[in-house]
């Protein structure tokens, strides 16, 4: 059986860009971050009055909000990578585990969009006539029209 590669050292390591983002996307993910954003709105939008509602006051929130959204971007982008991967991996060791499976699976990343198409048009339609015999068996045997037996009185 293969070690567990989160009990290595070597799974410890990484960039500080990875380490910023899995934290951010963590503390991100929170409740209490909602709630930071909730008030930094809210004080915004209470100060209001104080600034007249001038060009400034509403400068301080686009500029904020434009900033935080634009670097969240990367951030998510970081993780939603990584989640991919390993999603990816995880499946790789299942297909290659599994011996009815096609090995030929293990490659789908490097096929092209028309290749991809073609192969998820094969399964739609392996899909298709599995519902199709499910659908029949579920109906039972059917009695031909010639081989109805006449009611009993």
């Amino acid at each position: 059986m293969p070690s567990n590669p989160k009990s290595s050292s070597s799974a410890k390591k990484g960039s500080w860009f990875t380490h910023f983002a899995k934290a951010t996307a963590h503390a991100s993910g929170r409740p209490a971050a909602f709630i930071g954003a909730f008030m930094i709105i809210l004080i915004w939008a209470v100060t209001g009055p104080m600034f007249h509602y001038s060009d400034t006051w509403q400068l301080i929130i686009n500029t904020g909000t434009t900033v935080v959204t634009f670097l969240m971007v990367f951030l998510i982008q970081n993780t939603q990578n990584r989640d991919s991967q390993a999603i990816h991996v995880k499946l790789d060791e299942l297909i290659r585990a599994i011996d009815t499976a096609k090995n030929t699976m293990l490659d789908l990343d490097d096929l092209s969009d028309e290749e991809l198409d073609k192969l998820r048009e094969n399964y739609v339609a392996l899909a298709k006539k599995a519902e199709r015999e499910k659908h029949d068996r579920s109906r039972g045997p059917r009695k031909s029209a010639g081989s109805s037996s006449p009611p009993t009185q």
